[in-house]
């Protein structure tokens, strides 16, 4: 494991430090890493390591989340809490309708089968977007207008509605059926996770305080380890609650960050936030170069012409989406056009439910595995290189005498 993480990490930088040269993101040299140091090309990395995949993934991903919490402006995100809340179902309904509406032409999949490929290519990637929402609020780029504030709320929502509707039309597709509280469960899990991620904040920040006034000043690095020790909880009372009822623990890890915030000087969330931002450079190979990993590039010789096709219509209809939830909002056309580049990129939810309906025994499996694999090896670079050439030339700067 020791050899495979040392490769993880100087193969991965150094291939990053090229694309960087190159002035494209560094997320597609650790992609691009992954994908040929990983069990389908090269299989360089020992097994104990991809048995662990998934959990080392999640563990980067609740690192940014924390720093987002950390980052958000509360007050800011009321401004915007119509479209904020729009923008975590609605474009990956659109979605889901185009695939509903030209997979069964274009691909020769029934209905049902539409649905479950719609269900796993319909969620943005939190992974990709999160930090560099976080990172324009740091540049304090469409911060005025919330813009990156509600594009972060959104995406981190998007996943857990496109969950609940996969494993949904999953069990539809093996002959189930669907009950009103299988959709009941996306508002209730969306609810319970903001209360829980509230109420661990406001205790963790009471013991922060307590310790400081009886003179046993808890250093920042320590409170990260206890508030990442805390996330990593939540996360499990997700997984034990799931048979009983629906939680979301990333919506409740962002809201105990927030809560944090809320309740703590400036200064001290702002050197939390630091403490944060330094674990996401470990984090982020981590993280990126393992989605690459799991990513089965021979299957996208099985997807032609027709998968391009299928998902370049697809995201026409997740744009429709995101523009629509623009509507009646004080942004500008490109701010708007800005919110559609930022809501293109796919990775991580597909990496991680991709293989599901095959190894399900579905008769689609094999051709959503190839439009999964083929999703992000298109649109995690181009939303990356989209968001990260366009933000200073779409979104206002709210400081312009710090650029």
């Amino acid at each position: 494991m020791l050899l495979s993480l040392a490769i993880i990490f100087l193969v991965g930088l150094s291939l990053a430090s090229i694309f960087k040269l190159l002035k494209l993101p560094g997320i597609i040299g650790l992609l691009a890493t992954g994908i040929v140091i990983g069990p389908y090309v090269l299989d360089w990395l020992d097994p104990s390591i991809l048995n662990i995949s998934s959990e080392l993934r999640q563990i980067a991903l609740i690192i940014i989340l924390i720093k987002a919490g950390l980052s958000l402006n509360l007050s800011d995100l009321k401004k915007v809490g119509r479209p904020a809340i729009l923008m975590s179902f609605l474009p990956a309904c659109f979605e889901l309708a185009g695939y509903l509406c030209f997979a069964p032409v274009l691909l020769g999949i029934n209905r049902m089968e539409a649905a479950v490929m719609g269900a796993v290519l319909s969620a943005v990637s939190p992974a990709v977007v999160v930090p560099r929402m976080v990172k324009l609020i740091e540049e304090q780029y469409g911060t005025k207008k919330s813009i990156p504030q509600m594009i972060l709320a959104g995406a981190s929502c998007d996943d857990i509605f496109v969950i609940v509707l996969f494993s949904t039309f999953v069990t539809m597709a093996q002959g189930g059926t669907a009950h009103v509280r299988d959709f009941l469960n996306i508002p209730i899990s969306m609810i319970l996770g903001i209360l829980l991620g509230i109420s661990a904040g406001f205790i963790l920040h009471e013991i922060f305080e307590t310790a400081y006034r009886n003179n046993h000043k808890i250093r920042n690095s320590t409170k990260i380890i206890l508030i990442l020790a805390v996330s990593f909880l939540l996360m499990t009372t997700e997984t034990w609650l799931k048979n009983y009822i629906a939680l979301s623990g990333l919506l409740a890890v962002v809201a105990m960050s927030c809560a944090i915030k809320l309740k703590s000087e400036p200064v001290v969330a702002g050197r939390l936030s630091e403490k944060c931002g330094k674990l996401w450079i470990a984090a982020e190979v981590l993280l990126f170069v393992l989605v690459g990993a799991a990513v089965d590039i021979r299957y996208t010789l099985d997807a032609g012409i027709s998968s391009i096709a299928m998902i370049g219509i697809a995201l026409v209809f997740r744009a429709i989406g995101v523009w629509i939830c623009m509507t009646g909002t004080n942004l500008t056309t490109r701010e708007r056009l800005f919110c559609v580049i930022a809501y293109l990129p796919k990775a991580t939810v597909q990496a991680a439910i991709g293989s599901v309906p095959l190894s399900l025994g579905l008769p689609c499996g094999n051709s959503i595995l190839s439009v999964a694999v083929l999703a992000i090896l298109m649109t995690a670079p181009l939303g990356a290189i989209g968001i990260d050439n366009s933000y200073q030339k779409l979104l206002s700067h709210d400081n312009p005498e710090k650029s």
